[in-house]
């Protein structure tokens, strides 16, 4: 169970998303998406062409981590279950862009949106989570600023 202060975390950090999997040939494969959680549950999306989504499709388990690259370090990590959802590219992806780029008119943004169609959405249902926070353990010892 998700904690509220993970949640939190969770809905308010702008870093991406680490999703972990196991390849055919048996060796972790980590990649780095934009993500949003809602109800629950962790979404990504990547063009349908992506090498993770291949081996997600032969095992749904997965893990992830969301945490700051900056001290103080804080995060969450843990492990699930990945669904791939097809026709949802359009949704996820303004979700995104709305959320890491505040402007759904960039050139990035109308790059990425034309290529909606081939974007599968990845639903990671938490199983098990994990956290840390080190802001108290930290504090004093970096800047503020």
């Amino acid at each position: 169970m998700m904690s509220e202060k993970d949640a939190m975390y969770l809905t308010e950090a702008s870093v991406p998303l680490r999703l972990a999997c196991i390849t055919d040939s048996d060796w972790p494969l980590v990649v780095s998406l934009w993500y949003v959680y809602q109800d629950g549950n962790l979404y990504c999306a990547t063009h349908r062409s992506a090498k993770i989504l291949r081996h997600l499709r032969s095992g749904r388990r997965c893990a992830f981590e969301v945490g700051n690259n900056e001290p103080p370090y804080r995060g969450v990590r843990g492990r699930g279950f990945v669904t791939l959802i097809e026709g949802r590219g359009e949704w996820m992806l303004r979700t995104l862009l709305s959320r890491y780029l505040k402007n759904v008119d960039s050139p990035l943004a109308i790059q990425l949106l034309s290529r909606s169609r081939d974007e599968i959405v990845m639903e990671i249902k938490p199983e098990r989570i994990y956290s840390w926070d080190f802001t108290d353990r930290m504090r004093g010892s970096v800047s503020d600023s």
